[in-house]
């Protein structure tokens, strides 16, 4: 018997001592707010594992001398305001962007590369430079011959149709349908938000089959003013 007392008074003070310890925890936790611990966003580079990525963007042999003499527009918005590295492989005619630890956002070297791309294209460095300050931008490439098969004198005048005296015709379009135009022989590459690169490719596919310029301005007109009205 006194075992059993001996073994019951052991247990008890276990008990006691346990249900102490347990009241006083919730008493500190209880003393104030619990702080939730904040840690720094990550970079580009530490989401991806600490890994370089490369984008390389082919230029052509007639547009080598342009690159050249615009390179310092070119690489300044690049290196300074996306944080990646840009260089011009003369062996391969290719400009190679990659990341850098200091990229803030993985997103800034498909940007570069599209800025590179517009401007190999024909677009103006003032207009390329959108697609890194907007994320709705696109560029929309096709030739004459996806809309109709023009051979000869018939595509010559087609172009010619296209571009309008002095440039009239394409830069009607560009200012009415807030786009950007390029005319490369017989390759159209259409820069501008998707809704209006739609309205800019049916006017000008318009004037490929052979529409009227003033038929195609009243109709671009009346969709342009519904899409600013909706």
């Amino acid at each position: 018997m006194p075992k059993v007392s001996k073994k019951k008074n052991s247990v008890d003070a276990i008990l006691q001592e346990t249900t102490t310890m347990v009241m006083e925890q919730d008493e500190d936790d209880n003393e104030g707010p619990s702080i939730k611990p904040q840690f720094p966003p990550l970079s580009s580079y530490e989401a991806n594992g600490k890994r370089i990525e490369f984008r390389r963007v082919p230029v052509p042999q007639h547009r080598m001398t342009p690159l050249k003499n615009s390179w310092l527009p070119l690489y300044t918005p690049v290196t300074e305001n996306l944080k990646l590295d840009m260089r011009m492989n003369l062996k391969t005619r290719k400009v190679e962007i990659k990341t850098t630890p200091d990229t803030p956002e993985v997103g800034n070297l498909q940007r570069a590369a599209d800025f590179i791309h517009a401007f190999i294209l024909g677009f103006e460095i003032q207009d390329a430079i959108a697609l890194l300050r907007l994320d709705d931008l696109y560029i929309e490439c096709f030739e004459i011959k996806d809309v109709k098969t023009l051979r000869g004198e018939h595509l010559a005048r087609c172009i010619g149709r296209l571009a309008g005296k002095n440039g009239k015709t394409k830069f009607t379009i560009e200012n009415a349908t807030r786009t950007r135009i390029v005319l490369a022989d017989t390759k159209i590459h259409i820069l501008g938000s998707f809704q209006n690169i739609r309205v800019a490719r049916d006017s000008i596919c318009a004037l490929i089959l052979g529409s009227p310029a003033g038929k195609v301005y009243t109709k671009m007109r009346s969709v342009v003013s519904r899409l600013q009205s909706t």
